[in-house]
């Protein structure tokens, strides 16, 4: 329910989300193979997402320009958790956490979502968004960094 919640933006859209996931699951069931279930299922709920809100909601979605060398090995380098903006996030309060989550554009949002909340790794990530897992780590650098600037904007 979390990944379809932060994707849709809200707990009624996802409960239709998880729905048609279920039917989908249902239906594919056949094409489970050595994966894990849980990175599967994500995955079906991901891309259900995705499909619903073309169909229900008009919109754009945000491309991001190419990673500098920086931040090219700062996220290759972060894969560890105890860091000082990921110490800061845990700090602050739910709502304001949540609120700027969901400023996130879509791609951050989801692999922050699915490390963080659901507790994937980067390789069950990536199998759930369809990327290679540099992909997948430079995201959730970018992710954290724009979390731990609006969170410090906010700071008073």
């Amino acid at each position: 329910m979390t990944i379809a919640r932060w994707l849709t933006g809200n707990r009624s859209d996802a409960e239709d989300v998880l729905q048609e996931s279920c039917v989908r699951a249902f239906q594919s069931i056949s094409q489970l193979r050595e994966e894990t279930g849980r990175s599967w299922i994500l995955a079906i709920v991901r891309n259900t997402a995705y499909t619903w809100l073309r169909k229900n909601r008009s919109g754009s979605f945000v491309f991001v320009e190419d990673l500098t060398e920086h931040e090219r090995i700062d996220a290759e380098l972060g894969g560890k958790d105890e860091n000082p903006e990921t110490q800061l996030i845990e700090r602050v309060d739910a709502a304001r956490f949540e609120t700027a989550i969901k400023e996130l554009p879509s791609q951050f949002r989801e692999v922050l979502v699915l490390r963080d909340m659901q507790g994937l790794d980067y390789r069950e990530i990536a199998q759930v968004i369809g990327a290679p897992i540099g992909t997948v780590m430079s995201r959730l650098a970018r992710a954290r960094r724009r979390l731990l600037q609006t969170i410090k904007a906010e700071q008073p």
